[in-house]
């Protein structure tokens, strides 16, 4: 199913913090893990995601490190802080009041 981006947009934050709650990963390896978890619905590109890395990093929720792959290339690996498991604890409290109001509003029969 395609979901319009629009619905996504906010989303984001949430999503990669959630993904780097369980273990630290670089980026495209982020993008692969989120699509299969999603069943490729969420197919975050590059250039969406490193801007929100970036911004994560700004804020001190994430920290990165470099390190040398098996290939021998270099990756950046990303890891959630503690500031950014409380920014996430918080974002996961407002998803469930946010998605608890839209099933509230979408799921409710419309006055005759």
């Amino acid at each position: 199913m395609k979901i319009d981006k629009s619905l996504m947009s906010g989303s984001t934050t949430l999503l990669v913090l959630s993904l780097l709650s369980g273990e630290e990963m670089y980026g495209y390896q982020m993008i692969t893990e989120l699509a299969r978890r999603s069943n490729h619905v969420f197919d975050l590109k590059e250039g969406t995601l490193y801007p929100i890395l970036h911004g994560l990093e700004a804020e001190g929720l994430v920290s990165v490190r470099e390190k040398k792959s098996p290939e021998g290339r270099t990756r950046k690996y990303y890891r959630i802080t503690r500031k950014g498991q409380k920014a996430l604890d918080a974002r996961r409290e407002e998803w469930v009041a946010f998605r608890e109001q839209v099933d509230a509003v979408v799921n409710s029969a419309a006055p005759a």
